[in-house]
């Protein structure tokens, strides 16, 4: 069987991914506020929490993205991003489910691909739910 990350007290808006998204002011907040606002644009069935501390995204309760600020970076992570179609190469991590992207203020995306692996990945968890 299959192993998801599921968490039922998700929620359409967590007072604490908000509370979080304010504790990270700057840059790098901006960097993730940013990504993860695209995460929630994905669907109307989008809920959010902080999990391991960082913003989460879930598909009904089904996590399938997370960003998170570091000291010079953001990563933008995706639960079963292993599995996702990667043809401009952003993916990192070498795990055996979980991938991200590496976002450095200053340094250039591929917005378009970034966006496509976040809608591969709703609608990947979607269709395993």
């Amino acid at each position: 069987m299959e192993t998801l990350f599921r968490f039922p007290t998700a929620a359409r808006h967590d007072a604490a991914v908000q509370a979080w998204m304010d504790a990270h002011a700057g840059e790098l907040g901006d960097i993730a506020r940013k990504w993860f606002d695209v995460m929630r644009a994905c669907d109307d069935d989008v809920r959010e929490l902080l999990h391991d501390g960082h913003p989460t995204a879930c598909a009904g309760d089904a996590a399938f993205g997370y960003v998170n600020a570091f000291t010079a970076h953001v990563n933008v992570g995706f639960f079963k991003g292993a599995e996702l179609p990667d043809p401009a190469g952003l993916l990192q991590g070498t795990g055996k489910a979980m991938r991200h992207v590496k976002l450095r203020p200053g340094e250039p995306v591929d917005e378009n691909a970034l966006r496509a692996l976040i809608a591969a990945a709703w609608a990947d968890m979607s269709a395993r739910l």
